[in-house]
């Protein structure tokens, strides 16, 4: 006796939700990874990314710009994807984010905040600037996107937040005091978000991807970091992607307030 094919619904279990992810600018990055899972899932689209800023780091923006990313995205999946570029430094950047997705889709049913302000810098480093500036991005305009999302979400199943952090509470990272401390602020957020949209049927969570490769990491860094893994190996964007589709399925309804570390064994001190 064999099993019975899969229906269409389970194949697409997200079919006829939409999804925001922000920080889909580069198709080595986790947001790529996450919204092609969703994609791969039926959710449509709405891509927030902020190219400037990866002008600026080491890595730089994709090779194929905006374009190559939308493309990659839409080849073959059958799903609607909507792009805008959102500097979220401007505090009205999230509701106008919200609000262009509403214009497009008349709602908004999974949040996936995956956008981050990189800053280097160690105690002596650290200017007030840097700080409000890593406040702004990584802090301030999340806590907005869920304010707007949670606005306009009308209670129907499905409503999802998934929110990222970097294991600031596992290890030091002291020669990135700014970043660090705004991420680590979306931790210890987690558990009253989660309550406060609970009577909403939306759920909350937190996750933590561990050392992931989007390379960012030059050859002597990943090699050492690397040895720190049992498999390894460094983590993959789709290693935090398969995670977070996860939750945003009806499978993870019941998974909220949570702050998942999904490193794959890193020993953070060997």
């Amino acid at each position: 006796m064999t099993d019975a094919p899969a229906s269409p619904a389970a194949e697409r279990p997200l079919a006829g939700r939409v999804a925001l992810v922000t920080g889909v600018s580069r198709r080595i990055g986790i947001g790529m990874a996450v919204a092609r899972r969703l994609a791969d899932l039926g959710a449509d689209l709405f891509l927030t990314s902020w190219t400037q800023h990866d002008r600026e780091q080491p890595w730089g923006p994709d090779p194929g710009g905006t374009d190559a990313v939308l493309a990659d995205l839409g080849a073959g999946r059958g799903t609607r994807i909507e792009h805008l570029e959102a500097d979220f430094l401007d505090p009205e950047a999230p509701h106008r984010v919200l609000a262009a997705a509403r214009e497009v889709y008349g709602r908004v049913d999974v949040l996936v905040c995956n956008h981050a302000r990189s800053s280097d810098g160690g105690l002596e480093a650290v200017t007030a600037a840097e700080l409000d500036a890593c406040f702004a991005v990584n802090t301030r305009a999340v806590l907005l996107l869920v304010q707007a999302f949670a606005a306009q979400h009308d209670g129907r199943p499905g409503g999802r937040v998934v929110l990222f952090t970097s294991g600031q509470q596992l290890g030091p990272m002291q020669g990135e005091l700014a970043y660090a401390t705004s991420k680590a602020a979306l931790a210890g957020i987690t558990l009253s978000l989660a309550d406060a949209l609970a009577d909403r049927g939306i759920t909350v969570n937190t996750v933590n991807p561990g050392p992931t490769d989007t390379g960012y990491a030059d050859p002597p860094v990943h090699e050492r970091v690397a040895r720190r893994f049992p498999s390894g190996r460094w983590g993959t964007p789709d290693d935090a992607a398969r995670l977070v589709a996860w939750l945003c399925t009806d499978d993870g309804a019941w998974i909220t307030g949570q702050l998942i570390n999904s490193e794959g064994g890193f020993r953070r001190f060997n």
